[in-house]
């Protein structure tokens, strides 16, 4: 079908005209065609320089397009032999950037490509490691489900033992249908609903140091808030059980943000307590988890290398994402949510699940009386903290970590070829970016902490999982890997969990920030080795079989025996 008059698409902005015309005095064209969409232009363009350089070297034009890969061309004998060599190797480049290029699917990111080969060499690695032994399988299997984004299914390949799951717990009718009791339908209601605390923070009297009352050996720990992995165990203990609202409001008032944007400060108090209130008392997911990213976050944003990058508005979103990014946290897994039928995964059709429902509750409460610390903002401003707010949050979901660490790394490496000694983000998309990778970052943290802390997090942690382990097996559901209390495998998990999730993602944000994250980098190889030295010669043959008894006593330890123990031994 034939048209008289071309439409808007052909039309060649300013920006995208190359300098010289070529020979036949037109612009980006393929044949009788004209390319008009930028990623099909710098693949018509670079076509256009491979012709160029064959003719310069007086060479036919292959039929074949990437013949020089195969077989190497006969140059011109004018040609020296280094000449005929660097020529030969010019074209081989080329000739491979553009093969790469051509496989790219049009509808994807440039760093979806990383992301997919970095699945496929952890596929790769997890493999073997599980071929390993019988508690290798389990930590591969765990490593893969819960950070590996489900629906690219093809990279998703391990060959993993298979386990049988009760017929009976598909059904609608199945036990599972009641997974969180009464908390199921309370979950929704409390997005429309929020529930109310009894006391707020008024607006009269003097504002305490911290925000809260605490006791004033305090002091020393809330004086280590610039520095990576502060004891937020022994903060909540001496705040009276307020870690979250001393920590996050200590770090916006020293940051100067609540004057920035006259923020009050009874209102942002009586918001954190509200939050506070909102976290569960789950043995890991708790309002210390959230103090603790929240803190981490303040002193990844606050690198050198980072100076006068981020705005003072998206400091305070990224700060108070740290704190609001798992509140209400059930103590499940998104995974467990969606298999179990939840109300929350019917709810948000079982795409980041949790981390939805963390946001939805976040911003209700900001609704409840004396709670809006925002009501200062402008329209624009209020509309950019929650943009940033959701951005962020929405990037905790563990199943992202692959995508995360692909766009990460393909940012440091791309810095590194054009030659830029300095980060240039002068787009929300590449600052967005790289607040998703820190507050990622900052919730993967424990192995980069202290090995005391390190160790007190990774029990809790633990004690979470079994709780959900032991949940599915009353339920009949398939127990998840890693969540089965008989069958401990927590050294060796350790190992592999810093092998290939955790050092990956801080070695390539080393490079990013570099020199300034080596101490981080330094201490998790020192954690690494502890653990690796805590690795029994007969691990699998033990754990395989659920474990020795002393073993299993060592781990049913309660988690109130090893905050107390733990926290001293800080």
């Amino acid at each position: 079908m034939s048209s008289t008059s071309s439409s808007f698409l052909t039309a060649i902005s300013a920006d995208e005209r190359p300098r010289r015309r070529t020979s036949s005095g037109t612009y980006f064209r393929h044949g009788d065609d004209l390319i008009v969409t930028p990623f099909a232009q710098i693949l018509a363009s670079l076509r256009n320089v491979r012709n160029s350089f064959f003719a310069v070297c007086n060479l036919q034009i292959p039929d074949d397009k990437y013949k020089s890969i195969k077989k190497p061309p006969v140059f011109d004998t004018r040609l020296c032999d280094s000449a005929s060599q660097m020529a030969l190797e010019a074209m081989e480049e080329l000739d491979w950037c553009l093969e790469q290029l051509e496989t790219v699917q049009t509808h994807r990111s440039v760093s979806e490509m990383a992301s997919n080969k970095f699945r496929k060499l952890l596929n790769k690695e997890l493999s073997q490691f599980a071929e390993s032994s019988k508690s290798g399988g389990q930590i591969s299997r765990f490593l893969i489900n819960t950070y590996m984004d489900h629906d690219d299914e093809e990279n998703n390949t391990v060959d993993l033992p298979s386990v049988e799951i009760n017929s009976e717990a598909s059904t609608s009718s199945s036990p599972q249908m009641s997974l969180l009791g009464k908390a199921k339908t309370a979950a929704m209601s409390r997005i429309s609903g929020v529930r109310r605390l009894k006391a707020s923070h008024g607006a009269g009297g003097n504002v305490p140091e911290y925000g809260v009352e605490c006791a004033k050996e305090i002091v020393v720990y809330m004086q280590q808030l610039n520095d990576w992995g502060p004891n937020v165990f022994k903060i909540h203990e001496l705040s009276k059980g307020h870690a979250l609202t001393s920590i996050t409001y200590s770090l916006l008032h020293q940051r100067g943000l609540l004057k920035t944007f006259e923020i009050p400060s009874h209102q942002l108090i009586t918001y954190l307590l509200h939050l506070e209130h909102h976290y569960r008392e789950n043995p890991y997911h708790n309002q210390i988890h959230a103090a603790d990213v929240a803190q981490s976050m303040h002193v990844l944003i606050s690198s050198p290398a980072l100076k006068d990058v981020f705005t003072d508005l998206e400091i305070l979103a990224a700060i108070m994402a740290g704190a609001m990014h798992d509140v209400d946290h059930p103590g499940f897994t998104n995974q467990y949510l969606i298999n179990s039928n939840s109300e929350l995964a019917i709810m948000y059709n079982d795409e980041s699940v949790l981390e939805q429902h963390h946001l939805a509750v976040a911003f209700k409460l900001l609704q409840e009386s004396n709670c809006d610390f925002l009501s200062g903002f402008s329209k624009k401003q209020r509309q950019t903290f929650r943009k940033i707010v959701i951005d962020m949050v929405l990037a905790t979901d563990m199943s992202k970590h692959m995508s995360l660490l692909a766009d990460l790394k393909t940012m440091v490496e791309a810095k590194k070829v054009s030659g830029s000694h300095a980060l240039e983000l002068d787009k929300y998309n590449d600052r967005i970016q790289v607040l998703q990778s820190m507050i990622h970052l900052a919730d993967l943290s424990n192995p980069t902490k202290p090995i005391e802390l390190y160790r007190c997090w990774n029990e809790r942690i633990c004690e979470e999982y079994w709780r959900q382990g032991d949940r599915e097996k009353d339920l009949g559901l398939e127990i998840s890997p890693m969540c089965d209390r008989t069958n401990v495998t927590l050294e060796k998990s350790q190992v592999g969990f810093i092998d290939y999730i955790v050092h990956p993602i801080f070695e390539t944000w080393a490079d990013l920030v570099y020199p300034h994250a080596q101490n981080i980098l330094d201490q998790l190889e020192e954690n690494r080795q502890w653990y690796q030295a805590r690795i029994p010669e007969e691990t699998d043959s033990a754990r395989d079989e659920g474990g020795g008894e002393a073993v299993q006593q060592e781990k049913k330890r309660t988690v109130d025996q090893l905050s107390e123990e733990d926290i001293e031994n800080v």
